[in-house]
């Protein structure tokens, strides 16, 4: 299967907070408690998991100048990253920061 980014413009309400989302086609995390849901299985966009539960936030990259939040799911443990937003809460960003990446 290809690894091509597959765009999904999709509205949802987070799973942990509950904060109402307006999508964009690249939203893949609330951007007020960074949390995921692992909807995807191989290729970003396609929508194939079958998990869909929660995607904790667990790390933070900084990788050619840019930012990646790296999530893990909270029932099979898949680990994924996923690049920052504009919108993301900046402190939640920070604390997420100290913490020691480890996957």
């Amino acid at each position: 299967m290809s690894k091509h980014f597959i765009k999904v413009k999709e509205n949802f309400t987070c799973d942990n907070c509950q904060n109402k989302i307006a999508g964009t086609g690249y939203t893949n995390h609330c951007p007020t408690c960074l949390y995921s849901k692992h909807v995807d299985e191989k290729t970003p966009g396609d929508r194939l998991s079958t998990c869909k539960n929660l995607m904790k936030p667990i790390g933070l990259e900084k990788k050619s100048g840019k930012y990646n939040i790296y999530h893990q799911c909270l029932k099979c443990h898949k680990t994924i990253k996923n690049k920052t937003s504009p919108k993301d809460n900046k402190k939640k960003l920070i604390q997420l920061s100290k913490i020691p990446l480890k996957i």
